[in-house]
């Protein structure tokens, strides 16, 4: 586009334009004799906020949600009563890396899990008068299926408050590491400059009064907590993470659970540094591995979409050949190639190029169950589902 004085900001402005019109788009398409001339017509574009949901078993479901927005609610709702129609008995929640969103959208999910009753969260500030509390309905949809909950030190603020509340109730196995411990409560003001005063007047607690909030009395400390983390070994040692004992709590069911910031899950999952590559990363950074999946999957298209992705999950296999046409590829955006990392981590660059492949043709249904391979949570919590019973015991 620059050889031709044209920017990526200058496409977005031509292609913007007032709802319901059209917009001429000629396309020039590798494999192509003539360009390709399309008509779109414009209109807002959906911002989903659920990544993917589909059966892993027979049994097993599995949703992933990457942020709490308006439209989240309404996107798990569909999903879940997609999955349980297609006999979903135990589910796995994905709340991994979603930073929050809308308190009100996390407590009607945690209402969903949860029978009528339950305590969900409460604020609490020096303004009693603004406290709130929430507790769950009888509009439950899954209130009885077996339930895991994935979470790592990105989930926040609203993701905690889910796994928090479902935590305390002994509704959920939690699984992964430490939450961010993101919870406090804002209020805006607008000031007659125009701007805004963004003003903390309370703190998010669990139904067993943890707060989720982590401390932060050292401003630079608390901005550099999760470096801090990670230097301690916390990320890879369950035994690095030091509890207080004036800051124990119990679950309904009489387990023990911690404050002092963030949902300590039930079931700790080291983080898998095998599981990253330099190399792999200058690969998708360089846009080398998304160019070759797509000129691939756009050459194989018929082949692929006629098979199916079930048959392409179990059977295709990234061949050596296909690996030496990405480094070429690779090469020709001056990636210098690491052979001994390629030869060192072959299954992983398998993965992340199949993967790839499938998003190109089946989206994120493709993409998710390949990546899943290399999530060591998912992995583990596939196999925790026999430890729910031990929610309804005192003690774990």
């Amino acid at each position: 586009m620059a050889s031709i004085g044209i920017t990526t900001m200058d496409v977005m402005k031509l292609l913007k334009g007032p709802s319901g019109t059209e917009v001429k788009v000629t396309i020039v398409r590798p494999g192509a004799d003539e360009p390709l001339e399309f008509n779109i017509v414009r209109d807002k574009i959906p911002q989903r906020s659920l990544d993917v949901a589909y059966m892993v078993d027979a049994e097993t479901g599995y949703i992933k949600v990457s942020r709490f927005a308006a439209t989240t609610y309404d996107e798990f709702s569909e999903a879940l009563s997609t999955l349980k129609s297609k006999g979903m008995k135990k589910l796995i929640l994905d709340l991994q890396s979603n930073g929050g969103g809308f308190m009100h959208i996390a407590i009607k999910m945690a209402d969903d899990f949860l029978s009528d009753g339950k305590k969900i969260v409460y604020t609490n500030g020096k303004n009693t008068g603004l406290n709130t509390d929430a507790a769950s309905t009888s509009n439950g949809n899954f209130e009885t299926g077996d339930l895991i909950v994935l979470v790592n030190e990105w989930s926040a603020s609203a993701s905690e408050i889910v796994a928090g509340a479902l935590q305390d109730n002994d509704r959920a196995l939690i699984v992964g590491r430490r939450t961010y411990g993101k919870g406090l409560v804002q209020s805006l003001f607008d000031l007659s400059d125009g701007s805004e005063l963004r003003l903390t007047i309370s703190r998010y607690y669990t139904p067993s009064g943890r707060s989720i909030q982590k401390p932060y009395d050292d401003e630079e400390e608390y901005s550099l907590d999760i470096l801090s983390r990670y230097n301690k070994g916390e990320f890879f040692h369950a035994d690095s993470i030091k509890f207080n004992d004036s800051l124990k709590y119990l679950t309904q069911n009489g387990r023990t659970v911690y404050g002092g910031g963030g949902i300590m899950p039930d079931y700790f999952i080291p983080l898998d540094t095998t599981l990253n590559s330099h190399y792999l990363n200058e690969l998708y950074t360089s846009t080398a591995i998304y160019e070759y999946a797509f000129k691939y999957a756009d050459k194989h298209i018929e082949e692929l979409e006629k098979k199916g992705f079930d048959s392409f999950y179990s059977k295709f296999n990234v061949t050596d050949e296909m690996l030496n046409d990405l480094v070429k590829l690779g090469q020709q955006k001056k990636l210098k190639p690491d052979y001994a990392e390629l030869k060192a981590r072959k299954k992983l660059f398998q993965i992340h190029l199949k993967a790839q492949l499938a998003r190109k043709v089946w989206g994120n249904e493709g993409l998710c169950p390949i990546m899943n391979e290399t999530n060591e949570i998912f992995q583990q919590a596939l196999k925790l589902f026999d430890r729910i019973p031990e929610l309804n015991r005192s003690k774990m």
